[in-house]
């Protein structure tokens, strides 16, 4: 069975670290991650749509993608792709449009770890600029997107060939 989304944020530092077991093996984990056809219906909270407006997975590549709720209101993310190592590490730049007058780009690495029998770790560690820019990501409701995200995933690996 599947794992918990654990979200860590320690008070005043700059760096949230979230980790999630998924029962399925690197290379789907690794593919839901980075193919954009598979991302989307997978990232962000439950009863969103999302579409993507750019997805460029290269090194200097850039993507951008929105979340759309159930009201129809559009919740927009972009970055840079800086660097990647099938099926086990990918670096990116991340922003969230919806945090108005402050520079927050957060540097994103996502760490996949075969743990055997057909499982996999997930570690994301974003460090953010300041803990204030942090903080705000924290309170735009990124733990909740992000368990609801994996709980999506949860449901679309086993469809993945």
């Amino acid at each position: 069975m599947a794992g918990k989304t654990k979200v860590e944020a320690s008070e005043g530092g700059r760096e949230v670290i979230v980790t999630r077991e998924f029962d399925s093996p690197v290379e789907k984990v690794w593919r839901a991650y980075t193919d954009p056809e598979l991302f989307i219906q997978w990232a962000g909270p439950k009863g969103y749509k999302g579409k993507i407006d750019k997805w460029d997975f290269r090194p200097g590549g850039s993507y951008r993608f929105v979340h759309i709720d159930p009201q129809g209101n559009e919740f927009a993310f972009h970055g840079t792709f800086h660097g990647m190592e099938a099926p086990k590490k990918a670096v990116q730049t991340f922003e969230f449009e919806g945090l108005p007058e402050k520079l927050h780009v957060s540097m994103d690495t996502l760490l996949l770890e075969d743990l055997g029998n057909g499982k996999t770790k997930a570690t994301s560690i974003s460090v953010f600029q300041t803990p204030e820019d942090r903080d705000g990501m924290v309170r735009s409701g990124m733990e909740k997107g992000l368990t609801e995200g994996h709980e999506r995933l949860d449901e679309l690996l086993p469809k993945i060939s």
